[in-house]
């Protein structure tokens, strides 16, 4: 079982139950609720009692991952790589999302990045995707720099999200292409493992 991934300035360790005051207080923040909720934080029994669960149903090699700051030991927030539940295994959704004080420091990029490498050198994903609202031009940044391409834009019908009335883009990178050209994150994590 994956338990935890660490790159340079990262530790990425599985969420668990005594994660909840982090996960609470990442949802509290109106700037990292913007694009999800419209900027209205996620209540604490909403998280206890539906999200919570939800995020520690994933077992095995895929699931939802605390992102640490190794220098500091701070919870910035998390990142998930997982098939969601009746999809193909080999095809995991790559997300992120980190408190505002990680935000422009390369912290999503390089998370991204070792979990795709995970995704690719241990899942044998055949694909990873990563959805996000067209209008969220930090996310879709972070995408590009991982080595996803953009795919196609399309609808969603979730009225109780705010904003969600907007265009979501999908990002993808398939094996074949992350074989070819590998971000450079990529390279350092591979070379890390044969020394």
């Amino acid at each position: 079982m994956l338990n935890h991934i660490e790159t340079e300035r990262l530790l990425l360790r599985r969420i668990t139950a005594d994660d909840v005051d982090n996960l609470v207080e990442l949802d509290s923040d109106p700037e990292v609720m913007r694009h999800l909720s419209g900027g209205v934080p996620t209540s604490r029994e909403k998280i206890v009692g539906e999200i919570l669960p939800r995020i520690l149903s994933y077992t095995g090699d895929q699931g939802f991952f605390a992102a640490i700051e190794k220098s500091t030991g701070d919870f910035l927030g998390w990142f998930l790589l997982r098939a969601k539940h009746g999809e193909p295994e080999d095809e995991p959704e790559l997300g992120y999302r980190l408190r505002k004080i990680a935000w422009g420091k390369g912290y999503a990029t390089e998370g991204s990045v070792a979990l795709i490498t995970k995704a690719f050198t241990e899942l044998e994903a055949r694909r990873v995707y990563a959805e996000a609202l067209a209008a969220n031009i930090g996310s879709r940044r972070v995408m590009e720099k991982a080595g996803l391409q953009y795919v196609r834009t399309f609808q969603i019908d979730q009225p109780e999200i705010p904003g969600s009335e907007q265009e979501v883009v999908e990002y993808e990178l398939l094996r074949e292409t992350w074989e070819e050209t590998p971000p450079a994150g990529a390279l350092r994590l591979r070379e890390a493992r044969r020394a």
